[in-house]
């Protein structure tokens, strides 16, 4: 299997989730924790593996999206090998951050939270890096790009495009 996986690949329960699932079934908290442990694994919480936790836990679905779509931490989709974080805090939003925002979503072809289809970037809009002295603030892969332009965002596409193929 590629690195990149394919819409219609299905997510099996490993045994450390399974064995983490087991251990948390009836403790208090369990669904959130055991949500941390499927984020942690997968980088995300894939349809089948919810499905599989409401079985388990007796649990509705909707309960286990309710959960995870209320916390900014829970995905509902795999990130991109380059996970884009534009910086929505107020100094970063008031000196350019939504522009540049919309300008990654143009370059790209995908809006915030998405990834795009082969799989390369996903955008994600965050509130305050604590970098705001450098505003407005790209994070790319952990790297912070500071002072950040619209005019820049293509430059920086590239970069990480180039970096992928080395």
């Amino acid at each position: 299997m590629s690195d990149s996986q394919n819409a219609n690949d299905i997510v099996q329960m490993t045994p450390v989730l399974q064995a983490f699932i087991d251990e948390w079934k009836d403790k208090q908290g369990n669904l959130i924790m055991i949500l941390h442990q499927v984020q942690e694994i997968y980088g995300y919480i894939p349809r089948e593996i919810a499905i599989e936790i409401s079985k388990q836990l007796h649990v509705s679905l909707a309960k286990i999206y309710g959960v995870v779509t209320f916390y900014n931490f829970f995905k509902l989709q795999k990130a991109g090998r380059n996970k884009i974080q534009v910086c929505m805090g107020t100094a970063c939003y008031l000196r350019g951050g939504e522009d540049i925002l919309l300008e990654f979503e143009k370059q790209l072809g995908v809006g915030v939270n998405a990834t795009t289809g082969d799989g390369a970037f996903s955008i994600e809009a965050v509130r305050c890096l604590g970098c705001c002295g450098l505003a407005p603030v790209v994070v790319i892969n952990g790297n912070v790009h500071g002072r950040a332009t619209t005019k820049q965002v293509a430059g920086l596409i590239a970069q990480y495009r180039k970096a992928e193929s080395v």
